[in-house]
């Protein structure tokens, strides 16, 4: 029933306020806010920023999971750490959709995304969910799998692209901003190659797809 109304609703072109809502979503999940120099404040629009972190536990040089776990009990605990992330994502998922931001996703971007790698605009916020987070990302992901929103080969290569250069922005300049000094080149080159480059691994998942393994997806366009 859910599936029926969203395809209902997609019908429809997006008004104003889906574009407003959609613009919101992309600023926000994109990174572009994230500590951004001189206006700190920007990154009170920043998922990642309002996503927090955890502290480390008083008098040690570790945090709550602790030193020397192993087994499912390891397992367990690093993904609850997971759990604030996914559900920030997820909430804030529900109010862009209810202001028909995946509508105005599905009408702007899928010009850009079918033809490049085969998969609906509505999967672009996803997509710009994983450069800040990848667990976010892949949540939004299967909620559109879930909600039989998108098919099972575009899951492969929303994966794809998603898989290559995981949480780019985040961890570019959270890890990658070591190498900065280092650089002969302005910072944003690599990040733009690296991004580019999420688009030609994915465009090659497609690519192989549709020919080595075209009789696993019979039913796909």
């Amino acid at each position: 029933m859910k599936e029926d109304n969203f395809s209902s609703a997609s019908r429809h072109s997006a008004g104003f306020g889906a574009f407003l809502a959609l613009l919101v979503a992309i600023l926000f999940f994109s990174g572009l806010f994230y500590k951004v120099e001189g206006m700190k404040w920007l990154g009170a629009f920043d998922f990642t920023t309002l996503g927090g972190k955890f502290g480390s536990i008083k008098d040690a040089a570790t945090t709550f999971v602790g030193e020397g776990g192993s087994g499912a009990k390891a397992g367990f605990l690093f993904a609850l750490s997971l759990v604030p992330t996914v559900m920030l994502a997820l909430g804030l998922l529900e109010i862009f959709t209810h202001y028909g931001a995946i509508r105005a996703a599905h009408q702007l971007l899928t010009p850009l995304l079918k033809p490049v790698l085969g998969i609906p605009g509505r999967s672009g916020l996803a997509l710009i969910t994983d450069l800040q987070s990848t667990d976010a990302g892949a949540a939004l992901t299967k909620e559109l799998y879930d909600e039989k929103q998108i098919s099972k080969k575009e899951v492969i290569i929303m994966a794809a692209w998603q898989y290559s250069g995981a949480g780019l922005i985040n961890n570019y300049f959270a890890i990658g901003s070591a190498l900065f000094v280092s650089l002969s080149l302005p910072v944003l080159i690599p990040l733009v190659v690296m991004f580019v480059l999420k688009f030609v691994g994915a465009a090659f998942v497609r690519l192989v797809l549709n020919t080595l393994y075209k009789r696993d997806f019979p039913h796909a366009e």
